[in-house]
C-alpha cells in the first residue's frame, strides 16, 4: 500500500497552519465583544429582574463562546508559528485565554436547561460568566502588550 503522504506534506501543514494562525487577530474581537454584552446585560437582568436582559446575555454566551473555541485553537496556533521577544506574557496571555474560553463554555452549558435551571445553576452560570469577562479583560490586556509593547497605555 503507498503512502497517502507527499513529499513536502509536512510543509503544507506548518502552512496551512501558519494561516489559519493568523486568523486570530480577525477572530478575536468578536468573542470579547459577545463576552462583555453578556456580562453587561446579565447583570441588567439581575438588577431589573427582567428576562429580556437574560435571554439576550444567554444568546451573547453561546454565540461568545463557538467564537471563543475558534479564537483559542487560532492564537495557538499563531503562537506556535512566530516568533515573540515577551515569551512570559505570551505565556500568560495563552493559558489566561484558554481558561476564559474553558469558562464562557461553561457559562454556555449552565443555559443548555435555562427554562428548567435551578437558582444554584443560574448563579454558577453568572459566576462563570463574570469569570470569563473578567479574563477576557486580562488577556485582551495581555494581547495588547504583546502587540503594541508593554508601554502602549502611556504612549
Amino acid at each position: 500500500m503507498a503512502s497517502r503522504n507527499k513529499r513536502g506534506a509536512g510543509w503544507v501543514c506548518i502552512a496551512v497552519m501558519a494561516f489559519a494562525g493568523r486568523l486570530h487577530p480577525l477572530l478575536v474581537h468578536f468573542p470579547i465583544a459577545l463576552v462583555i454584552v453578556a456580562a453587561v446585560t446579565e447583570l441588567i437582568a439581575i438588577l431589573t429582574t427582567l428576562r429580556a436582559w437574560h435571554v439576550v446575555a444567554v444568546t451573547n454566551v453561546r454565540v461568545g463562546a463557538v467564537f471563543a473555541v475558534a479564537t483559542a485553537i487560532t492564537g495557538w496556533l499563531m503562537a506556535s508559528s512566530s516568533l515573540v521577544d515577551d515569551v512570559q506574557t505570551l505565556d500568560w496571555h495563552r493559558w489566561i485565554g484558554t481558561t476564559a474560553a474553558v469558562a464562557i463554555i461553561g457559562a454556555a452549558l449552565a443555559t443548555a436547561c435555562a427554562d428548567r435551571q435551578s437558582p444554584t445553576v443560574r448563579w454558577l452560570y453568572r459566576i462563570a460568566l463574570l469569570w470569563a469577562a473578567a479574563l477576557v479583560g486580562v488577556t485582551g490586556h495581555l494581547g495588547a502588550r504583546l502587540v503594541w509593547g508593554a508601554d502602549f497605555l502611556r504612549r
